[in-house]
């Protein structure tokens, strides 16, 4: 009988400890979230800015060239609104969302590709690339398979 009562009294301690970790967790969740929509406005208004001056100061042959770097400046803000995503969604349901993730992780990657200086990379790095863009659809697609399959 006292094993028993010990056991149970153990397994309080244990599930009031997983619960003050679960509290941690959400209140480390938020102040991530407030963080991350602070970084959202501050980029929306330096990509605001940016096209300002851009629009209204360089000369026209130049804007070519800063075109990338404002697709650039809009996927940052698009990756920030993903984290903000993965963030709000694990406040939800306590789980993180891997699709979410490679879905984050595939817009970086094409960021990367569309700002992507040919003239200065190496042809090895552009093959690694390639394999991480190959990796995180071939990712991407056995998720969605899975997810189809659950529902």
């Amino acid at each position: 009988m006292r094993k028993l009562l010990r056991e149970i009294l153990g397994a309080t301690k244990d599930e009031n400890f997983m619960h003050i970790i679960e509290n941690i967790e959400v209140i480390v969740s938020k102040v991530l979230s407030i963080f991350m929509v602070i970084v959202i406005l501050v980029a929306i208004g330096d990509l605001g800015i940016f096209i300002f001056k851009e629009l209204f100061t360089a000369p026209y042959a130049k804007f070519n060239t800063t075109l990338y770097k404002i697709f650039g400046l809009f996927l940052n803000v698009l990756i920030a609104l993903e984290i903000l995503e993965n963030i709000t969604a694990y406040l939800r349901r306590h789980v993180f969302q891997v699709e979410l993730v490679i879905v984050t992780s595939l817009i970086a990657v094409a960021r990367k590709i569309i700002i992507l200086d040919l003239e200065k990379v190496r042809g090895i790095d552009i093959i690694g690339l390639g394999i991480a863009i190959l990796a995180l659809s071939i990712s991407y697609l056995i998720i969605r398979l899975s997810n189809s399959k659950n529902y």
